[in-house]
């Protein structure tokens, strides 16, 4: 290795050309880090600031606009930590809260799908992780380009496999989100992750590196070359012919080390160990050095030396820059770092100390006693570049929005309408997504009440009282791109009332903000509009934005896919035995419980599925959103779920009556008949009816005794409703009076053939082959050791710096440490060793939130369900009212999902 480019060379070489263009940077931007430092950067510098100051890391051309969902938020009392942390964390108990937070590796995954995906769901955990909370699940919304298209057939498998991979070998349940298909997208998709966890209020964590003399702990994975350039070289341009070349950008993740990573940091904050934490994602150490040091205005002196590497041969500016995943940076008190250094070695997890925080306001960092670096942190984190892009409207904006989907032709008659149900049913956007959704484990710790495809997630908080979460995702290009603003308002009210649909009281609201390159002024102009609607969208609703994610550059050359601000929306359910599914359920009356369609239809068939679908259409203006009327259908909805008005309900939104009817009843196997409104029979008054997208609009049903008072409800809060059918569990059909009636077997055919049509030939990547490399050559082989190098080498048990100190194993029973050791020389078998700590640590994870592993009382239990819920799938999924009771919450929905229907199948 050469010797370094140091900070006395670069105060001497002031004329040495720099590559700093092809770090991203521009001469302005590079002359401004030479007016902050008086001299020209070191190369270890320039390597910092390149990547600090990528719109990935700064949000240069974005900030201007985000302040507006501060400006513009409610006061919301139960926000413990907003935007600017690492997630939000919001407050749902005395003792409790929860914190969630999506965010985007869209370009990671179309280079390398499995690991681009599977490293996203590790960094968005690891996010949750550093709040202070345990994971509990995550979602996926993903966006891919034409089903049929080659290059579909290649990422979409990965991408699957890859976030189902990561998500089981951490033992978290994946309980929602989209996938989505659109030619927009090709060259480009999307991969978003969002993660949910659960702290004690008094374990919230903050990302400061406070108090001088403390120490600085580099805890989990070793570092590599993996992700060198990442958010310079991947998530702040666009795609070109040379995104093959880009490989080497790509992180590979390792879900076991990960897994261990949890546990110790869990451990760490119960015992009260950390000052200050932040995990190490994008931008790697030079983020986690620059953010946790800026946060409370301090300096730090780091030893680069003593970060332990997988390649021995990487230079200062590699190690900075590396985005090796499963690697946590810590705060601790001198005092303590013995007993870190315990934690760490119980759970085979390397800890290290690399630096110390100092008074003197700069961060400077050494290799072998040269000075590499030596910057205020806050000139990285803070002093970035803020741009004021121009803004235009897409010049075809008015032409596409005058190019109306209502002046199609429609399908008039039964015939016809019964073939478009089939083929509308089938498309790649509205059929059964179960070929992706069984890929993951979704009840896993058996907290989950409500899964996919529910139309949000639901999960058990505390089991002494039954309170739970409730989050859904969503998001809606097409509308988007025929209006960013009330695009971005539909995205929120779809997510809005997915929540109140299942029972919840929306609380939060978290945000992936999808666009392609700032630079083109019709893109930041949709970007403006997109947040601007979101904004005053959440001002309206009274639901503030807890934090959230801006991808730029999703663009394949000059073609940018279409606007995609992705919405998460966190609710609240008092118990979770009120929670409501889709599905209609049998009903305890002969003539079957009563079908309510809430809202107003009209003749919106802009931006539709239908358009699409049938014409390849996309213009017009899209739904109109009224959100007090959204804001009044879910106050119904939680209120009627409360006092178990309901046995099923159901949102309106991609596909109309039609597809919400399809579904409901296929989930359980019971049929509906429904009756038209007289406005609604005549010519093709019935195909607006069934298939128009407007907004604000829901199905329940309504046991037979509970209809009068349920429509008071609605006419207390001026919520329009109509009585529209029945259904019967007697029925093996979908009808509308007087146009058709289509079995179900007929449209359960339609609805669950296609993925596995379109998918199911490809081999599918799997954990134990993607993951195989990555944990014999890095993070498992080093499992068993704590690595302790300490600052000043005065603290009582220190050693060299770089020294290893062997593994006590107390924590892991042996069979499982034996196999990790004996997995470092065995390849491909370092996966399932690692398998075996992972499998001797569940127990702790499934422990309540806030208490200590509990004795091994599950025993026996199937599918990793409590031993209250063993027997939860053999129980009979169909209730008289739809609902569990309260003595039944630890069952979950898991039976209604694989029980045999009413016509012999499952789903």
């Amino acid at each position: 290795m050469s010797a370094p480019d140091t900070v006395d060379r670069a105060g001497s070489t002031p004329e040495e050309l720099q590559p700093f263009a092809e770090l991203g940077l521009l001469e302005d931007e590079y002359q401004r880090i030479r007016d902050i430092l008086g001299r020209r950067p070191t190369q270890s510098e320039l390597a910092m600031y390149s990547i600090m100051w990528s719109e990935h890391c700064s949000y240069k051309s974005s900030k201007v606009h985000l302040k507006q969902f501060s400006e513009k938020a409610p006061k919301n009392e139960r926000l413990l930590a907003g935007i600017g942390e690492n997630a939000g964390v919001i407050q749902i108990s005395d003792e409790l809260a929860v914190t969630f937070k999506v965010e985007s590796h869209n370009h990671p995954s179309f280079v390398e799908p499995y690991q681009g995906a599977a490293t996203g769901v590790g960094g968005i955990v690891r996010d949750i992780l550093a709040m202070g909370a345990r994971p509990i699940a995550v979602m996926d919304p993903l966006r891919f380009g034409d089903a049929e298209h080659p290059d579909t057939q290649r990422v979409l498998p990965g991408v699957v496999a890859g976030v189902g991979g990561y998500g089981n070998c951490l033992g978290l349940p994946n309980i929602g989100g989209e996938v989505v298909f659109d030619p927009c997208y090709q060259g480009n998709p999307l991969v978003n992750a969002l993660s949910i966890g659960v702290l004690p209020v008094d374990r919230l964590q903050k990302k400061e590196a406070t108090g001088a003399g403390n120490i600085v702990v580099l805890l989990g994975a070793k570092t590599g070359r993996d992700g060198i350039g990442g958010v310079s070289v991947l998530a702040s341009a666009t795609f070109d012919d040379g995104s093959e070349q880009r490989r080497p950008s790509v992180q590979v993740g390792d879900p076991f080390m990960e897994k261990l990573l949890i546990e110790s940091c869990l451990e760490l904050y119960d015992a009260g160990l950390v000052v200050g934490i932040q995990d190490l994602g994008g931008a790697g150490l030079t983020c986690a050095l620059t953010e946790t040091a800026a946060a409370a205005e301090a300096g730090m002196r780091v030893w680069l030396e003593r970060v332990p590497l997988r390649e021995p041969s990487m230079s200062p500016h590699e190690i900075l820059a590396s985005e090796s995943q499963e690697r946590m940076l810590l705060i601790v008190a001198p005092e303590k770092l013995d007993d870190v250094l315990k934690i760490a070695d119980k759970w085979g997890v390397l800890a290290t100390a690399i630096g110390e925080v100092t008074d003197g306001g700069r961060l400077v960092v050494t290799w072998n006693d040269h000075m590499v670096v030596d910057v205020p942190p806050g000139s990285l984190v803070d002093d970035g570049p803020v741009y004021h892009r121009p803004m235009r409207e897409p010049s075809d904006l008015i032409l596409l929005r005058a190019d109306r989907a209502e002046t199609l032709p429609r399908p008039v008659g039964g015939d016809a309408l019964r073939e478009t149900v089939l083929r509308m049913i089938a498309s790649p956007n509205l059929c059964d997504k179960t070929w992706v959704t069984e890929q993951y484990d979704r009840y896993v710790l058996g907290n989950t009440v409500l899964a996919q495809p529910e139309d949000a997630g639901v999960l058990r908080i505390d089991e002494q009282t039954g309170l739970g979460v409730a989050l859904s995702v969503d998001g809606n290009g097409r509308y988007a791109r025929l209006d960013p603003y009330n695009g971005a308002k539909l995205a929120l009210a779809e997510a809005y009332r997915n929540v109140a649909v299942a029972g919840g009281k929306p609380i939060s609201v978290t945000n992936c903000l999808n666009f392609g390159s700032p630079e083109d002024p019709t893109v930041m102009w949709q970007f403006a509009e997109a947040v601007r609607g979101l904004a005053d969208g959440c001002q309206e609703l009274g639901i503030a934005v807890s934090g959230g994610n801006v991808s730029f550059y999703n663009q394949t050359g000059a073609a940018a896919i279409h606007p995609t601000p992705v919405v998460g929306v966190l609710g609240l359910i008092d118990d979770v035995a009120t929670r409501v599914p889709i599905g209609f359920t049998p009903s305890a009356h002969p003539e079957g419980d009563l079908v309510f369609l809430l809202g107003e239809t009209r003749n919106e068939l802009s931006g539709s599925e239908w358009a699409w679908v049938t014409h390849g259409h996309l213009g017009g203006e899209p739904p109109r959103v009224d959100l007090a009327r959204e804001k009044a259908l879910a106050e119904v909805l939680a209120e009627a779920a409360r006092v178990g008005h309901l046995t099923a309900a159901h949102d309106l939104s991609d596909g109309g009556l039609i597809q919400t009817l399809v579904e409901s009843s296929l989930r359980r196997g019971v049929g509906v008949t429904v009756e038209l409104p007289d406005e609604f029979t005549t010519g093709s008054a019935p195909f607006v009816y069934l298939f128009s997208e407007s907004a604000g609009r829901a199905v329940v049903a309504v046991p037979r005794g509970h209809e009068t008072a349920f429509t008071a409800l609605c006419d207390e809060h001026g919520l329009p409703w109509t009585a529209i059918g029945t259904t019967d569990a007697a029925s093996d059909a979908v009808e509308v009076t007087g146009q058709f009636r289509i079995p179900l077997t007929e449209l359960r055919e339609a609805h669950t053939g296609t993925l596995p049509r379109l998918f199911g030939h490809v081999e599918i990547p799997s954990a134990d082959t993607a993951f195989a490399a990555s944990a014999a050559g890095a993070s498992v082989a080093g499992a068993p050791v704590a690595g302790a190098s300490v600052a000043g080498s005065s603290a009582a048990g220190a050693v060299a710096p770089g020294s290893a100190v062997p593994a006590a194993g107390s924590a892991v029973p042996a069979s499982a440490s034996e196999a990790v050791s004996s997995a470092a020389s065995e390849g491909a078998a370092a996966v399932a060793a690692a398998a075996a700590v992972v499998a001797a640590v569940t127990e702790a994870q499934a422990a309540p939130i806030g208490t200590d592993p509990a004795p091994d009382s599950a025993a026996g239990a199937e599918e990793g369900l409590p031993a209250a819920a063993a027997d939860s799938t053999q129980a009979d999924p169909s209730g008289a009212d739809g609902v569990v009771s309260p003595a039944d919450t630890a069952q979950t929905e898991t039976n209604a999902a694989d029980q045999p229907t009413a016509d012999g199948s499952t789903e």
